[in-house]
């Protein structure tokens, strides 16, 4: 309630904590009023005189920006009676409604701002008998309840997901290892309206024409074009700075940060410089929380295997040397996982039968200019799916994320190249988002594209290259990823001593001896080498002896097949390379070379063992092991075979137990315990982290001592809640071996 010295308008009451409530915005503020655009909302005035809209009409003004007008919806006149005299030109006028319950001292009124409102801080000001008087600020946001905002969503459950839960999963991992990764979007968190308004005052093109983009907010295509830009820092005072490298320095590992609200504030806070570091699902998790409280719904994809096609061609080359090291050659790539946003929203830009109206991939992370700027999207995910590269905006790059054809080559040692061959399946799998309403996965792979190998599948690749679906390639090689039954192995000696990496062999049940008798009689019988070997091919792919565990040795097996009727003799290369998760190789952990023998229609077993010792130094820094079998036939040596694992390591487990009934503003305990799994390794460095929105306001460090082998530590921990509702605490382990070891809870906070 505000008092007034004005000789007609004693006081205004503009009810921010029940408006907010009405509008979905009271777990933001419930001092400062917080709208949502379509929406009326309560204002009561008290007068001095009787108040009779006949004889004296009640004019209002509503306006934002620094230049306000009429035409550009920024600026709007209305009142009760609503006579005034208004621009022919002005869009997205405000409607004021006299209520019932009004009597000639208390004039009592819903204010409407249009569906077509720009968000952002409004000032509102009013004039009676002559005499004008501001009433206050405030802040008009999307409104995803109202049918006629483009970013409406019909279905309450899934609004409550995408704009209002706080708390989130984002995926990680590789396509065989999908790890979910809790992330705290914190979107209601203290300063958020004034850290988002910021973000958008900053954009490059507000920069360049205020009036017109303040105006264009009332467009969520535009503002979630304008967000995708200022979250990465490259073009201008964006909140996050990538770095893929392996040095830190002067900043945060990526793999720290558990939510988006410290990131948000510290650039905020200190004078909007970019905040060091950050990587895809950073910038993806920041983006998400700055769309949800600005009211567009969105969500945080993951794609497995994702392309990084930088020339534009569907495809990606990806070349190996003649040991089977990858070769970083290529502009091109594949990285691990690629996370990037989904926002809801109408798109009558593109058609105006809705179309093209629902999901749209808008990417935050810097990989590729768009109109000058880094950013990416909106693209429609119908569009994706149907193969319409010519929809604005992005769509032939995220097409290709999820389609691109990968080739793999063969360098040789003179620098000849030799095709091994082309694989269409491996980009874009297991596309992944949280599901509504709970914590599990919801592969959403089919809304991006037809299933692998379907005739659908491939008539939209090529549809997407020729604009024509009559053009499909019968002849289009597939990759070589079989699966392969019946395998006998050898029991696999392990030398605990025995530190240096290594490749062991097991060879089905026979002997070298009884091979070579084998090979002798058929090279007698003339069929070694007989014409099916040149059409047959080998067929290869690792399995799990274990589960790998980070601070434990690796143990896989590799399997090889062939339908030959003829022995093959080949070398098998295997090497294992420590790999970030954007496709790129840092350190050879081991290679090795072995000629073998692969009898006709019979299983060949490798196992294959990569200590701790030999692995944990190249891991600390990098995402995951990709382990490579190059195979030559060595009768025909442009016969070349591959496969590949991206084997991601299980980080140790952390036990986190939290006291039961926790409730607000009551002291809340917290015991932790980790054990060190390793055998001979001390961890040194160690540090233990407390974060979680609506329990506690910062972050919480603990400085530990070192911890010798199979020791363990136990951390008493306490915090106060200050929100109810469901809320995540997360804790994260870090120390010289494992980086970032974290663990968490969901914790129903009582009111």
């Amino acid at each position: 309630m505000a008092y007034f010295g004005h000789p007609l308008f004693k006081e205004v009451d503009l009810h921010p904590r029940n408006n907010n409530f009405l509008h979905h915005t009271s777990e933001i503020s419930v001092d400062q009023l917080i709208v949502r655009r379509g929406q009326p909302f309560k204002l009561t005035l008290n007068v001095t005189q009787p108040f009779d809209p006949k004889l004296h009409p009640l004019l209002f003004t509503a306006k934002t920006g620094s230049i306000p007008t009429e035409k550009q919806g920024t600026l709007s006149l209305f009142g009760v009676q609503d006579v005034v005299t208004r621009s022919p030109s002005a869009k997205g006028v405000w409607r004021a409604d006299l209520l019932k319950d009004s009597s000639p001292h208390t004039v009592v009124l819903n204010l409407t701002p249009p569906a077509v409102t720009p968000v952002g801080e409004w000032i509102l000001a009013v004039k009676l008998g002559g005499k004008e008087k501001l009433l206050g600020k405030l802040v008009v946001l999307y409104n995803p309840w109202c049918p006629d905002d483009w970013v409406y969503l019909k279905d309450e459950k899934e609004i409550n997901e995408y704009v209002l839960n706080e708390q989130g999963v984002i995926y990680t991992g590789s396509n065989n290892y999908i790890h979910p990764v809790d992330w705290d979007f914190g979107q209601f968190e203290d300063n958020m309206v004034k850290i988002c308004l910021r973000i958008l005052d900053l954009n490059l093109k507000h920069g360049k024409d205020p009036a017109d983009d303040v105006s264009a907010r009332c467009n969520p295509i535009y503002v979630s074009r304008v967000v995708s830009a200022m979250i990465n820092s490259v073009d201008d005072r964006g909140v996050v700075m990538g770095n893929w490298s392996s040095s830190y320095s002067g900043g945060t590992n990526p793999t720290k940060w558990s939510g988006s609200y410290p990131i948000l504030q510290k650039w905020y806070n200190h004078g909007s410089k970019p905040v060091k570091y950050g990587q895809c699902w950073v910038f993806a998790g920041v983006m998400c929380s700055v769309m949800r409280l600005l009211g567009i719904p969105c969500r945080v994809v993951t794609n497995f295997q994702s392309a990084h096609d930088t020339n534009g061609n569907l495809t990606i080359d990806e070349y190996h040397a003649d040991n089977g090291v990858v070769l970083k050659k290529s502009n091109d790539s594949i990285w691990n996982f690629h996370v990037w946003t989904e926002a809801w929203m109408r798109r009558p830009d593109l058609a105006n039968n809705g179309t093209y109206d629902g999901w749209q991939v808008v990417d935050p992370t810097p990989q590729e200019e768009s109109n000058g700027v880094y950013c990416c999207g909106p693209s429609p995910v119908k569009a994706i799916h149907n193969g319409e590269t010519n929809q604005k905006y992005d769509t032939p790059f995220v097409f290709a994320e999820v389609n691109a054809d990968c080739v793999d080559w063969l360098v040789k040692a003179d620098k000849s190249q030799v095709k091994i061959s082309t694989d269409t399946r491996r980009v874009g799998q297991y596309i992944s988002t949280k599901s509504v309403g709970s914590r599990r996965r919801n592969d959403i792979t089919d809304s991006y594209k037809h299933r692998e190998g379907s005739k659908e599948e491939r008539a939209v690749f090529n549809y997407a290259k020729t604009k024509d679906y009559s053009e499909v390639d019968d002849d289009e090689e597939l990759g070589m990823n079989g699966v392969m039954n019946g395998v006998t192995e050898e029991d696999e000696e392990d030398d605990p001593t025995e530190d240096n990496a290594e490749v062991e062999e097991a060879e089905g049940t026979h002997s070298d001896e009884e091979e070579d008798e084998e090979s002798e009689e058929e090279d007698e019988n003339g069929t070694t080498g007989s014409p099916d070997a040149v059409t047959l091919p080998v067929i290869m792919h690792f399995e799990e002896v274990t589960p790998p565990r980070n601070g434990k040795d690796v143990k896989l097996r590799l399997v090889l097949g062939s339908e030959s009727s003829s022995i093959r003799s080949l070398s098998v290369n295997i090497s294992v390379q420590a790999m970030r998760y954007n496709g790129v190789a840092t350190v050879n952990i081991q290679t090795e070379v072995k000629d073998k023998k692969l009898l006709p229609r019979r299983d060949l077993v490798i196992p294959i063992r990569i200590p701790f010792l030999a692995y944990h130094k190249a891991m600390v820094d990098c995402y995951s092991l990709k382990v490579s079998a190059l195979v030559t036939d060595k009768q025909r040596p442009d016969s070349v075979y591959l496969a590949e694992d991206n084997v991601v390591l299980k980080q140790p487990a952390i036990s986190l137990m939290v006291s039961r009934n926790v409730k607000v503003e009551r002291k809340t305990r917290v015991k932790l315990i980790f054990l060190n799994p390793t055998d001979n390794e001390t961890l040194t460095n160690c540090t233990l982290t407390f974060s979680g929105s609506g329990l506690m306001r910062n972050q919480v460090v603990f400085r530990m001592p070192d911890l010798k082998p199979k020791n363990r530590i136990r951390v008493m921990f306490s915090f106060v809640p200050y929100k109810s509702g469901k809320r995540t605490l997360v804790a994260d382990f870090d120390c010289s071996t494992f980086r970032d070891i974290k663990a968490s809870r969901i914790i129903n906070v009582q009111p």
